[in-house]
């Protein structure tokens, strides 16, 4: 394994982080989630036409970059130093993998191109709150009754003519209320033939109803969906996905989905210990700066030891996602810690709501409400490597 960055990702990185500099300070991204789309359109063009940040993953003869997970890890470090609102997350690491791994030579040709380019975002549609357990982060998902159980609840998709038609409700969807394309996982074939399947909904179908809710952090922008007979194309070909195909494309989209938010909660970690460093440097008390009080001092080493240990994690995950489990948890936890501390060592003015340390506290929080919890990360790990009963299979081991 060599470590070391290309000069191509390092070039990536820099100018990356030159440009989200001079466009997602605080105050733009508060301006930014505050509009209907949840992000800056300018700013998302400007990526995806000067860095093609959507496409980095997608393979060349679909007009992507074709680099990886591991470089739109690096990338997402970087956005999520700023904490930036955009539809990065949704479309290229949840979306486009699955038209990648599931759709038909023409589903691919059709939709992969206008994803790569960012000129269609996508976002990825699971009932109710199961996110974590459909992509396998924290349980696995072969069963499928996350999807509704084929009886009630959840989506449920039924043939009709030479299409399907999808009823039901999705209460949370990442970018779901100005995504152009929707990715919906429901349930179809009845209690006897109960089976998983994706299914692709355009924004402007007839019955589809959206609503952006309020969420504990706004840079994480969703929406409510409401699925009223609504049109819909099976993802892959029409006489469905091949027996499980479904659910194993949505595990492994979600090691690379993991790899990715991992590296983004150390970059947020990275920027929340930063900050508070440079106060504690310019805080003074009691004559001298608080930073240099032995205490204090202890208290912003082991935080620096902490995202140290996430960032190397993260980085060993995006070269090898089958690990990614347990590096989201390490750099979820980094970030969960750092910004609390970082509320905590800003003293009074910390504690004020509108503080920026509060962005970085809400992200952690809604992070873990979403992909985690942290606990339940580590402990679906540990099932798989057998850990705490009898050896895992082959398959198993191997993840």
């Amino acid at each position: 394994m060599d470590a070391a960055f290309t000069a191509e990702q390092d070039e990536m990185r820099r100018t990356l982080r030159e440009i989200l500099a001079k466009r997602s300070g605080p105050d733009e991204v508060k301006a930014a989630v505050r509009t209907a789309e949840g992000h800056d359109p300018e700013l998302w063009q400007q990526l995806s036409r000067r860095l093609g940040l959507p496409g980095l993953a997608v393979a060349e003869e679909y007009g992507g970059v074709g680099c990886g997970p591991g470089d739109l890890a690096l990338a997402c470090e970087e956005t999520g130093r700023v904490l930036l609102p955009s539809p990065l997350l949704a479309t290229a690491a949840l979306s486009a993998p699955l038209v990648a791994a599931l759709g038909t030579p023409g589903q691919r040709s059709a939709l992969l191109p206008p994803l790569a380019a960012g000129e269609l975002t996508a976002a990825l549609a699971v009932p109710g709150t199961a996110l974590a357990t459909a992509l396998a982060l924290t349980g696995d998902n072969t069963p499928g009754d996350w999807a509704g159980g084929g009886r009630a609840g959840g989506v449920q998709a039924h043939p009709a003519g030479d299409g399907w038609r999808l009823y039901g409700e999705v209460p949370q969807v990442l970018d779901g209320h100005s995504a152009g394309l929707l990715v919906v996982a429901a349930h179809t074939g009845g209690f006897a033939r109960s089976r998983t399947l994706l299914f692709l909904v355009r924004e402007d179908a007839p019955g589809l109803v959206r609503a952006r809710q309020t969420t504990l952090d706004e840079t994480r922008p969703q929406g409510r969906l409401q699925l009223r007979d609504v049109p819909a194309e099976l993802l892959g070909p029409d006489g469905g996905a091949t027996p499980g195909a479904t659910l194993t494309a949505l595990a492994a989209t979600g090691r690379a989905a993991a790899a990715v938010l991992a590296a983004e909660a150390v970059g947020a970690a990275d920027r929340a210990l930063a900050r508070t460093v440079e106060y504690v440097r310019q805080r003074e008390q009691f004559g001298r700066a608080i930073g240099s009080f032995q205490a204090v001092k202890h208290r912003l080493a082991d935080l620096y030891v902490q995202v140290q240990a996430a960032r190397s994690a993260a980085y060993y995950a995006a070269w090898d996602p089958a690990q990614a489990g347990l590096a989201l948890a390490q750099a979820l936890e980094a970030l969960r810690t750092t910004a609390g501390e970082a509320i905590q060592l800003h003293g009074g003015i910390g504690f004020t709501w509108e503080h920026d340390a509060h962005l970085y506290f809400k992200r952690a929080a809604a992070d873990e409400l979403l992909f985690g919890p942290v606990h339940r990360l580590r402990a679906h790990a540990a099932h798989h490597a057998g850990l705490f009963g009898p050896s895992a299979t082959p398959e198993r081991a191997a993840v």
